[in-house]
């Protein structure tokens, strides 16, 4: 992995609003970002033309959107709204957008910015007219979760059409404790991983921010980023008092966050990977696969879960319509539970147990995983031990760099 290190100095914010994070000192009590940014007003937003990137994850507690919060308070100017993968108002399935529109509630033009990066993208942010592009979107925590990579595009389209570029930050809701799993390797970059990162990367969106700006940016864009208070990097989201909103339609609860970014590797082969059920990510299986996948995940003793044999039948995306076996994973200690080594897990199990296991054609793992590694690992028949071993050293030095850019205690 080569990481440059530009200095820090330069990155920091020149108000205390957005320079630090909170100390012990600080109100227990837990604001987001966008509840700090209004309560000075909008001061960070003043005599700018504001546009905002942001889903129907940019809520306040009271499960308000801060687009229509923003739209009728005099103090900002709000020109135009950015929409992701399915949409601003999230009406969008997987690998969809809402395109251009007038948004119906506001009257707000809604610029579609899905697959959308440098110069087109750029194009769009001046043709909005704003000066100032806002961030704000609920983060999962894994780095194939594509939210992430909308802020890098962006953040590298508002310096190529000379925007600041202001994130409003959120919590991870799998904690920042640790960053966890192979790095990606630049040959097998996409829009599920544009930089190496490893795959669970435990930081929050600011904290993302900055290190983008700083390590992979090759001119850094004028960067704020307007942090929260209260926020703890052991705390997981059902502690901050926020209604959870799905980021994505098969994110539905935090429960689902907790597990994605180890059983997201399961869209990289022919089992399903949950959708189509009411527990996506959660329920894994296949036709052919019976009791003996739980009772081989159940002998790894993999901490802070167990699994249940399951059979379920999707109602859309693989297996439609049929009844088909696999495990459902219960998480017992979130504190002790490991996402990513229980995904490796899962697949070695898998593959030991069903003949009918094979990678998706077009060896899509490689890309979530970051490299072949783990494929051609796990294909010689390698254990959980020694594929989660072979990704230790890189992991060991994006660490090094991410400990930069933290800002939570």
């Amino acid at each position: 992995m080569h990481l440059s290190r530009r200095t820090l100095l330069a990155a920091a914010p020149a108000v205390p609003l957005t320079a630090a994070a909170p100390t012990k000192s600080a109100t227990p009590k837990f604001h987001t970002g966008f509840e700090r940014l209004a309560a000075t007003g909008y001061k960070e937003l003043g005599g700018q033309k504001v546009g905002i990137v942001t889903n129907p994850t940019g809520i306040t507690k009271d499960a308000r959107h801060i687009v229509d919060v923003m739209h009728t308070d005099d103090r900002v100017d709000l020109r135009a709204v950015f929409g992701p993968e399915h949409g601003f108002r999230g009406t969008a399935q997987a690998g969809g957008s809402e395109g251009r529109h007038d948004d119906p509630a506001t009257g707000l033009p809604v610029y579609d910015t899905y697959l959308k990066s440098g110069r087109p993208l750029a194009d769009i942010f001046t043709a909005s007219g704003v000066d100032t592009i806002v961030f704000d979107i609920q983060d999962v925590g894994a780095r194939f979760y594509t939210y992430i990579w909308t802020l890098y595009d962006c953040m590298e389209a508002a310096q190529s059409a000379g925007k600041r570029f202001v994130v409003l930050d959120r919590p991870n809701p799998i904690t920042g404790r640790s960053a966890e799993g192979p790095v990606l390797h630049k040959e097998f970059a996409t829009f599920v991983g544009r930089q190496p990162i490893s795959q669970a990367h435990g930081m929050t969106v600011a904290e993302l921010a900055r290190l983008f700006n700083e390590e992979f940016l090759t001119t850094p864009v004028p960067l704020e980023t307007v942090l929260m208070s209260g926020w703890k990097r052991s705390r997981f989201y059902d502690t901050s008092g926020l209604p959870w909103v799905p980021p994505s339609p098969n994110m539905p609860t935090p429960d689902t966050a907790l597990v994605y970014s180890g059983t997201g590797l399961f869209e990289g082969t022919n089992l399903s990977e949950g959708r189509g059920t009411t527990r996506p990510f959660e329920l894994l299986g296949a036709e052919g696969i019976d009791r003996r996948w739980a009772a081989a995940a159940n002998e790894l003793g993999l901490p802070g879960a167990h699994f249940r044999e399951a059979y379920f039948a999707p109602t859309f995306s693989k297996f439609q319509g049929k009844t088909i076996g696999g495990v459902q994973i219960h998480v017992h200690d979130r504190a002790a539970y490991d996402p990513v080594r229980t995904g490796i897990g899962l697949l070695v199990t898998a593959r030991k147990v069903w003949s009918g296991f094979a990678w998706r054609s077009d060896n899509w793992i490689d890309k979530l995983t970051g490299s072949a590694r783990v494929r051609t690992m796990i294909d010689a028949g390698a254990d959980t031990d020694d594929v989660v071993a072979g990704w230790q050293e890189e992991l060991a030095a994006f660490r090094r760099v991410r400990k930069e850019y933290l800002l939570y205690r």
